[in-house]
């Protein structure tokens, strides 16, 4: 069975769309994992008081909503890469602007994320927003110090 040029391009797209499919996979599990460990660290290793509890769960409902927000949008951007890599079937235009789009969703994910770090900081006293960068520092790092 001969194999052609049309197949062999067929075979780079689909590896190209599975890679950035995995990495954002990979990433989104990584995120998630840390944002979950600062939350049980938050939760579970400060001491807060019954005001801080209930800021801290307001803040995390209103930022769930954000995020699952920007996620769709980072989905419908992913999207548009794909339907731009089978339009064109090479690295041309459309499929240029549409990794600068996800790259551009993949950023407003961050920068909200980041935000919400510092509005859980803003609701710590001075020794437990010590003890919170600390945490972060570990979490962003991969420093666990052990």
């Amino acid at each position: 069975m001969k194999i052609g040029g049309t197949q062999i391009l067929l075979a780079i797209v689909l590896a190209i769309i599975a890679g950035c499919i995995g990495a954002f996979a990979a990433s989104e599990w990584r995120d998630s994992r840390q944002q979950q460990g600062l939350h049980a660290f938050v939760h579970d290793e400060l001491e807060l008081d019954a005001a801080q509890h209930d800021q801290l769960d307001q803040l995390e409902a209103d930022f769930a909503i954000e995020r699952q927000r920007l996620e769709l949008s980072l989905r419908a951007a992913n999207a548009q890469l794909a339907k731009a890599m089978e339009e064109e079937h090479e690295y041309g235009p459309k499929v240029a602007a549409a990794i600068d789009e996800v790259h551009t969703r993949m950023g407003d994910l961050q920068k909200a994320t980041v935000s919400h770090v510092f509005a859980m900081r803003g609701l710590l006293d001075a020794e437990q927003q010590v003890q919170f960068d600390r945490q972060v520092a570990a979490s962003l790092t991969g420093d666990t110090g052990e």
